[in-house]
């Protein structure tokens, strides 16, 4: 059976900018063929069985040639496989999509065209440039801007093309800016026109820099501005200064790297995101039921006697969902518990337990082991019972201490935290050269995890190549895990919670630009 192929627009970088039939596309598919303009952060929505084939250019090897993918994506196809080929911005905007669905065709195999957002449009408005406005200009163009200057002056007709639109959008011609804009003022095109570059529109290294046609080739100049760019002649530039907006947030200009387990991270992530940071996900932990039948069974035990407890603790949203998971799977019923008192350690997990119509009759100041602790002094009395419902890596100061007071403290791990390791072949390089710019770390086994899955990707020393990269935990425990592996933490909020955590890192931000 023959395959089918999608030829994929990826965006112009944000990995959100993404559409959703080119999600779903990826999730399903069997293998994925892919170059360096798509986010490597897309490739963690294929399945983990899925192949990813990457076609670009890297230090260590060539760029594949265009023959060469055209007939991969054939060979894939006739293997009966489901291929994605995943390209920057929208594969009809000099994509060169058109040869590839030729060899498809030629072959006899389906595929499907799933049209990208272009950097043409995205990347001038997330730099606060609309290509066309109502009062200012009706149209634009779309311009190559790659070719050496005698070849663009082959595909380009100078004459007819400088005033044909209001808007003039370069692509992939920071190198050629100088003759672009010499061809443009001898074709009638004001010396005064403005021009803008946005280099790395959507992505944490977004920089604009605006000119005339006149001094735009000197300014690049002098700002040493490198490509990748997008270039926007016309009067719409001006618009820049009034409705830049992507800059104005607080957190703009940093990739900040999320350790938490995927099924957790959203929060923490829409925060960032919200802040204008760019949020690159790497999950090294994942939290599933326990597997051992010992810790199943004293589950169960603990859960055949519920009308014995004083108090339920729970110390986690993970401890509240695996908690009721379990009383699901033993047929108990919630009312059994009427004689329990629930402690809810942080607001999150108060607010799970009141989503699941509990509201918590104690939460702590301190959302540690410790401020539970300190409160449940004045609240327990020797001879009660509680039950502890937690992870497997949960420290043993809670149980420990509450036997020591004379509380008969049940303890059982109602779920377990693993390692993870995202096929992220990326992320040493990323690192390497400082493209991530914060590391957020949520727990202790997000930093053990973190270190331990750096090696496995060929990192030797992992606290040598963090050392010039900001490190922030969400509390003193974290902390002092992240200190005993070598890192240097810098940021650490004085609550224990994810909207304490990013507000600590908007008001670190706001202290280095001197706010």
């Amino acid at each position: 059976m023959i395959g089918k192929v999608y030829l994929v627009g990826a965006g112009p970088g944000d990995p959100k900018l993404i559409t959703i039939r080119g999600l779903e596309a990826l999730k399903r598919c069997d293998v994925v063929v892919y170059d360096r303009l798509a986010s490597p952060q897309l490739l963690h929505a294929t399945r983990p069985e899925a192949e990813q084939i990457y076609v670009g250019k890297r230090t260590d090897r060539h760029i594949m040639k265009q023959e060469q993918i055209n007939q991969m994506l054939v060979d894939l196809a006739l293997e009966g496989k489901m291929v994605v080929r995943l390209k920057g911005g929208d594969p009809t905007v000099f994509g060169r999509v058109g040869e590839e669905a030729d060899a498809l065709r030629a072959n006899g195999i389906i595929y499907e065209i799933i049209p990208g957002i272009t950097s043409a449009i995205a990347v001038p408005a997330y730099a606060g440039i609309p290509v066309t406005h109502r009062d200012i200009s009706s149209s634009f163009s779309v311009i190559t801007g790659h070719e050496s200057p005698d070849k663009l002056d082959q595909s380009i007709q100078w004459d007819k093309v400088t005033n044909a639109t209001g808007t003039l959008v370069f692509l992939m011609g920071v190198a050629n800016i100088g003759y672009i804009s010499s061809q443009l003022i001898e074709h009638g095109r004001s010396p005064d026109t403005p021009i803008a570059l946005v280099r790395w529109g959507t992505r944490a290294e977004q920089r604009t820099l605006v000119g005339t046609l006149q001094n735009i080739e000197q300014k690049v100049a002098e700002a040493s501005f490198k490509p990748p760019a997008v270039i926007v002649v016309g009067d719409v530039v001006r618009q820049q200064e009034q409705l830049a907006w992507i800059e104005q947030k607080p957190l703009f200009g940093k990739r900040v790297l999320v350790t938490r387990a995927r099924s957790q991270a959203s929060e923490l992530t829409e925060m960032l995101d919200e802040a204008g940071a760019e949020c690159y996900e790497f999950p090294v932990i994942e939290t599933r039921l326990p597997q051992d039948q010992a810790t199943v069974d004293a589950i169960g035990a603990a859960l055949q006697q519920t009308d014995v407890y004083d108090w339920v603790v729970l110390t986690s949203v993970n401890g509240v969902d695996y908690f009721f998971r379990w009383l699901e799977h033993y047929r108990v019923d919630i009312r059994s518990l009427h004689r329990a008192k629930f402690a809810a350690v942080g607001p999150k997990t108060a607010e799970t337990l009141m989503q699941r119509g509990i509201r918590p009759d104690y939460i702590p100041d301190s959302f540690q082991a410790e401020g539970l602790l300190e409160g449940f002094e004045e609240l327990l009395l020797p001879g009660q019972k509680v039950l502890l419902a937690r992870g497997n890596l949960a420290r043993s100061l809670l149980p420990n201490t509450l036997q020591e007071r004379g509380i008969e403290a049940t303890d059982i791990h109602i779920y377990e935290t693993i390692a993870a390791t995202p096929r992220d072949v990326w992320l040493p390089e990323l690192l390497e050269k400082g493209r991530i710019h914060l590391i957020t770390f949520t727990s202790s086994s997000t930093v053990t995890n973190f270190i331990a899955a750096l090696r496995r990707l060929g990192v030797q020393d992992p606290s040598t190549l963090l050392q010039h990269i900001e490190i922030a935990c969400i509390g003193p425990i974290t902390a002092k895990t992240a200190e005993e592996n070598g890192l240097i933490v810098k940021i650490m909020p004085e609550q224990s919670t994810i909207p304490a955590m990013v507000q600590a890192l908007i008001d670190n931000r706001s202290k280095e630009k001197g706010e």
